[in-house]
């Protein structure tokens, strides 16, 4: 019986998980072990949820001074910006150019207001999928909450309607789908993450792996 996609790529993070990140930094556009590609891809869970903007909502919470919960309408009233980046996936592919449009995560931490005590992020996405970040990571000034992709509204395919974007890591730390967002004292792996994948996620490190027996997955 065939596998899955999904199926193909656990079994491929289970064999490649023992690889070691580099110890230094590269330099210049493309990261290495990365090639490019002229569309950008469609890589998920294989699970497409149908959210119509009318019942759309962020969760927000954890170690913050105000807990929210937005919907489309409160979404589209922050700011909003149109941000041209480059987009790297784990897979090895690199798409160039990516015009995503939509809020500043800058804006939405200043919405909530973190505490001193959150030092970390957990996304959770309407397909279940979770990922992890240090909330430093989100003061990026191209970390955004993402509703539209080259000027039009983000689809379904590649996360709508709205999505994180993270361009400064792999792809899989920019959760598709988003629902939820909560803000911890500790770090708590993400789907991947707890498969093998790096918990950092940089690049130009190529940080693809923990480089750790991940205890209780298969192989």
């Amino acid at each position: 019986m065939a596998r899955t996609y999904l199926e193909r790529k656990e079994a491929w993070a289970a064999k490649m998980r023992s690889v070691p990140p580099r110890t230094e930094r590269v330099e210049g556009r493309l990261p290495p072990g990365q090639h490019t590609v002229r569309e950008l891809p469609v890589l998920d869970l294989g699970i497409h949820p149908q959210v119509a903007t009318s019942d759309w909502q962020l969760q927000i919470g954890g170690l913050v001074e105000e807990p929210l919960v937005m919907d489309w309408q409160a979404l589209m009233a922050l700011p909003q910006v149109e941000i041209t980046s480059d987009f790297h996936c784990v897979t090895t592919w690199s798409k160039y150019d990516c015009c995503w449009g939509g809020v500043p995560m800058a804006e939405i931490l200043d919405l909530v207001k973190p505490t001193d005590d959150a030092g970390f992020v957990l996304f959770a996405s309407h397909d279940d999928y979770t990922t992890n970040l240090p909330v430093a990571a989100l003061f990026a000034q191209d970390a955004l909450l993402a509703t539209s992709l080259d000027s039009e509204s983000l689809s379904v395919r590649h996360g709508g309607p709205a999505r994180v974007v993270i361009p400064q890591l792999y792809a899989w730390k920019s959760a598709k789908f988003i629902r939820k967002i909560d803000f911890l004292a500790e770090d708590a792996p993400g789907y991947w993450e707890q498969r093998g994948y790096s918990n950092t996620a940089d690049p130009w490190l190529e940080e693809r792996f923990s480089g750790k027996e991940v205890p209780g997955w298969r192989d």
